[in-house]
């Protein structure tokens, strides 16, 4: 099918806008998810418009030759705009500074679009030309300027995005830096494009034909820079997201044996409401945090804070970490009233009436160091019914 090669790239772009689409009304407010959001859709407008069986559908729609080509450039406009916005957005600093800076983008591109369109209004452009208007008209008054108007705004976003993602890549690591080389270089492909579209009108001014350059190099250059563009755009975000939704599973995971050693504290009918299995992950970890707590709750009157203290103290004179002697420590102290709680049935010790003293009095606790710290020997010794007899409340 004619056009496939433009219409494919519209398609994934179109899938990947109405993903954004749920975290753009939840945060339609957020300058940079509003730019990203501009971007992917832009872009897909850019191909699909672009593309040659579409050109001659909007021409034969409205009735005006080449009603096309101011189209496709306004369009090609909006998208160099956008991207100089969500790389002003993306860098962030003051609010002020970026506020003025996307005014100044958003005043300057939109003065070109409208020059375009006033340029094609006065200009005379009768034969319809599917693939090679830049070319066909080039030394057509006004449609000329139309073209260079389009070339040279096309060509300042280019080299701007060009050098500040070159720049900025010097300064940051990891998956950003990834995708600002990947965006340096569909800029720079950008270039290319304009290039070879700058020689092919030169040409033609000269008296030349020069059209190959503007009909069979230019568009897959574009293609091929949109894609590069689109990808660095996209990684570090996606990486992101990922990264922040792995650490979310490992706490999970990682909070795992704690949890399983206090379901049994908590009595059946106190337990929380179990989610579905498809719940999002932070989700499931506010719940496994939820129980984790009400299992200290339920275990606070059997909790032996002079063997906690003892365990930790001879774990740092052995040269353990302050933070690890804690951990273990607290696991060690936990399980001790695990065993103690199982040797009091008829819960004489949460009779008394100061059994409680809050398991959150002395501050939070680090509950995921505490979970892994379960499989300390020092731990499993304190699960021991003579361990249970030694960490027995007074």
């Amino acid at each position: 099918m004619e056009g496939l090669d433009f219409y494919i790239p519209a398609s994934v772009l179109v899938i990947a806008f109405t993903c954004k689409l749920p975290g753009l009304s939840r945060d339609w407010r957020d300058p940079l998810v509003r730019a990203v959001s501009v971007l992917l859709l832009v872009a897909s407008s850019v191909f699909f418009f672009a593309a040659p069986p579409t050109i001659a559908a909007v021409n034969h729609l409205t009735g005006v030759p080449n009603f096309s080509a101011p189209l496709v450039y306004c369009i090609l406009t909006a998208f160099s705009a956008s991207c100089l916005l969500l790389l002003i957005n993306w860098r962030g600093g003051s609010e002020d500074r970026t506020r003025r800076l996307s005014h100044w983008c958003v005043g300057t591109y939109s003065t070109v679009i409208v020059a375009q369109i006033v340029l094609f209004m006065v200009g005379d452009a009768p034969v319809e030309r599917l693939r090679d208007f830049d070319t066909y008209y080039a030394r057509t008054p006004y449609i000329r300027e139309m073209v260079l108007v389009y070339l040279l705004a096309h060509t300042a976003a280019a080299v701007v995005m060009t050098v500040l993602c070159r720049r900025w890549s010097l300064h940051v690591r990891g998956s950003l830096r990834s995708g600002l080389i990947l965006m340096v270089c569909g800029f720079m492909l950008n270039l290319v494009f304009d290039a070879a579209k700058f020689a092919a009108v030169g040409a033609r001014l000269a008296g030349h034909d020069w059209d190959v350059l503007s009909t069979d190099v230019a568009p897959p250059v574009a293609s091929f820079s949109a894609l590069l563009i689109g990808i660095g755009f996209v990684l570090p975000l996606l990486v992101q997201r990922m990264s922040a939704s792995w650490n979310t599973w490992v706490t999970y995971h990682r909070l795992g044996p704690l949890w399983r050693e206090l379901r049994g504290a908590v009595p059946q009918g106190c337990r929380a409401v179990r989610i579905s299995w498809w719940s999002p992950a932070d989700l499931r970890v506010t719940q496994r945090v939820a129980d984790i707590h009400d299992g200290l709750l339920h275990l606070d009157p059997y909790f032996d804070h002079r063997l906690r203290d003892l365990t930790r103290e001879a774990l740092i004179a052995a040269g353990s970490g302050s933070g690890q002697a804690e951990a273990i420590a607290e696991a060690t102290m936990v399980a001790a009233a695990i065993r103690a709680r199982a040797a009091d049935p008829e819960e004489k010790v949460i009779g008394s009436a100061d059994a409680y003293t809050s398991a959150t009095a002395e501050g939070p606790r680090d509950l995921v160091r505490i979970s892994l710290a379960l499989r300390s020997p020092l731990v499993a010794q304190s699960r021991r019914p003579a361990a249970s007899t030694e960490s027995s409340q007074p």
